[in-house]
């Protein structure tokens, strides 16, 4: 995989992966295209705003983390990027885990953030699919060719999140559950000893 892609897909990542922490809960309504679209540029604007703020990287990995926790749907993601061991791990070492996560891949990638200065992201199109809706968008960096993310976002939370994102095709959570699931090899199928690691990393 050339080095260039696997950047640009690394950053898109942070940009979107870097933004869900809690909101207080909304009233459950159905998930429309509107408000799929609206979540996908309200990212884009709210890592805008982060970066400009002027803050050290460590407070502005601090907003991150909660832009991230905002608007992605981190449970639903931190299950899948552990795979099949989510299915033995009880409810404390899940807790743990996806808290660890959370800040793993805010870390990860929102030391990338500022590739993001000056950059633009267009919404192409929106399509309903099984679990809520495809939103395609055209990312432009400066000093990078133009590349297609593609954005799904569902309400299954009660609240309109993305769960999973495409950058050129390339699943980013499926890439997170393989690189986690090999951390967890390393650890001899450890999970506590993964979760304390991961609470690291980044």
């Amino acid at each position: 995989m050339p080095s260039d892609l696997l950047n640009r897909r690394t950053f898109v990542a942070s940009a979107a992966a870097g933004l869900s922490l809690a909101m207080l809960p909304l009233p459950a309504v159905a998930l429309t295209e509107a408000g799929a679209r609206n979540l996908v540029n309200n990212v884009v604007s709210e890592i805008n705003r982060v970066i400009a703020s002027g803050k050290s990287e460590a407070a502005m990995l601090r907003d991150f983390e909660k832009l991230f926790v905002r608007y992605a749907d981190v449970p639903i993601m931190a299950r899948y990027a552990l795979g099949a061991d989510a299915r033995s791990a009880s409810k404390a070492q899940m807790r743990n885990f996806t808290k660890a996560f959370q800040g793993y891949i805010s870390r990860k990638y929102g030391r990338r953030f500022r590739e993001f200065i000056g950059g633009e992201v267009t919404v192409k199109s929106a399509r309903k699919i099984k679990a809520g809706y495809e939103i395609k968008s055209l990312v432009k960096l400066q000093g990078s060719a133009p590349f297609d993310v593609t954005f799904l976002v569902s309400d299954k939370s009660g609240k309109d999140k993305f769960y999973n994102m495409f950058i050129e095709g390339v699943n980013l959570l499926l890439t997170e559950r393989t690189e986690i699931g090999a951390m967890l090899d390393r650890r001899k199928g450890d999970l506590n000893k993964l979760i304390a690691d991961l609470s690291k990393a980044g």
